[in-house]
């Protein structure tokens, strides 16, 4: 079976400047992937006439699937067309269907079409024209120098309807189907990604099918193992076997995989055991209850939770004591141990949660910049207070401290 090279172009200057991700890449390469298309590179390229050219050639002499997305619409700086009529020759024509099909579009809204608007219309001479139900530039197959090439609108909707209905047919015929990648992504939380490489170092080495990819993320760690086979069978039979020999090594840090999150998890583990949660928020300010809440039936487990600032809010709102403020001060581990149990029972909770700490710029109570105590206390009487030394910016401190008490949480309800 040939073993076809597949490479994404996506065009826009908005791209680079950051206004927009680049999702398309992302989910173009997952259905390549599907029918065993091995994605070798991503380019990503402004709208500029010779810069486009450039990430073509360089297209056109390493891959043998290409697709392009973006540029294809009606003003200036839409310059795919343009490019690949350089780097190729081929001649341009305006479809008449799609041309239509524009102009009806423009006497349905009552809108008066400009010239420019016509140029949506154009294609290469000999091309296969990808129909576009949700838009109005067509997408092409173009066939050069023994390379296949498919140009689609960046519009995520249209990009999508397209391949869907145009291209996944034509990878499906060319391969045949007949070997598969499939990928599996594990995810774990509590471990740093250079540990959970050391304890895997030497099932990393040896990786053949599948590859194993530790890999470093805001939430935790991924590890993603990826497979070829011919059949969704095989691939999965790989896929458990590598998956059972990772977590016999680090399978207290796992919790979950491909698009699970901890905190849905941590919600799922909340209702199977019927407790209820509620937090008292100082340093992360509201940022724990905000993940709780995202989740759907959030609402079973969590009441609410209250975000205390300001000392006299600790005190007077929360009931965290006078004495634990003046002698200990607020970010203390009496004054967590404390806003955690007095939270659980003004929420009438299962499980209390609480945050304080100092996210910067400068240090409080003579105590260092990231600084942080989390404490949980349950009905039952459990209390445990942690004491953390956090880096990094004001936000990201905040955010660490929040996924860390997810971990807390997480592991205190699977244990």
């Amino acid at each position: 079976m040939r073993q076809y090279k597949g490479e994404i172009v996506a065009v826009g200057t908005e791209l680079l400047l950051g206004q927009i991700a680049n999702t398309n890449a992302q989910w173009l390469s997952q259905q390549l992937a599907l029918y065993g298309i091995n994605v070798y590179n991503h380019a990503v390229v402004g709208d500029n006439l010779g810069r486009v050219e450039e990430a073509f050639k360089m297209a056109q002499k390493r891959s043998d699937i290409i697709i392009v997305t973006g540029g294809l619409g009606p003003t200036d700086d839409d310059l795919t067309r343009e490019a690949f009529e350089q780097i190729s020759g081929m001649e341009m024509i305006e479809d008449k269907i799609s041309m239509e099909k524009i102009e009806l579009f423009f006497r349905n809204h009552n809108v008066k079409m400009t010239p420019n608007n016509r140029k949506q219309a154009r294609v290469f001479k000999g091309s296969t024209v990808l129909k576009n139900s949700v838009g109005m530039a067509p997408g092409m197959r173009v066939e050069f120098g023994e390379k296949t090439w498919f140009f689609l609108p960046g519009v995520p909707r249209e990009m999508k309807q397209i391949t869907k209905e145009e291209i996944i047919p034509y990878l499906h015929k060319i391969t045949e189907n007949e070997q598969i990648i499939k990928s599996l992504v594990l995810k774990f939380i509590g471990i740093g990604e250079s540990s959970l490489e050391h304890e895997l170092k030497d099932l990393i080495q040896a990786q053949s099918n599948p590859t194993i990819a530790p890999l470093a993320q805001e939430d935790g760690v991924v590890i993603r193992l990826t497979a070829k086979e011919k059949s969704e069978e095989k691939l999965d039979e790989l896929l458990n076997h590598t998956k059972t020999q990772i977590l016999a090594r680090v399978g207290e840090f796992y919790f979950g995989e491909d698009n699970e999150v901890i905190e849905q998890v941590v919600v799922e583990l909340l209702k199977k055991q019927n407790k209820r949660i509620a937090a008292a928020e100082s340093l992360t300010g509201g940022l724990f209850t905000e993940k709780i809440v995202s989740v759907n039936g959030a609402s079973f487990v969590c009441p609410g939770g209250i975000v205390c600032y300001d000392a006299a809010i600790k005190q007077e709102l929360l009931g965290v004591s006078e004495e634990t403020i003046q002698n200990k001060g607020t970010v203390s581990e009496e004054c967590a141990r404390e806003m955690s149990e007095n939270v659980r029972q003004l929420l009438k909770s299962d499980i209390g949660i609480s945050f304080t700490g100092i996210a910067g710029p400068t240090p409080t109570e003579g105590k260092p910049v990231g600084k942080v105590f989390i404490s949980i206390s349950d009905v039952n009487g459990y209390q445990k207070v942690e004491e953390f030394l956090f880096t990094g910016t004001r936000s990201s401190i905040r955010k660490r401290a929040s996924l860390k008490g997810l971990e807390i949480i997480y592991n205190y309800l699977k244990s």
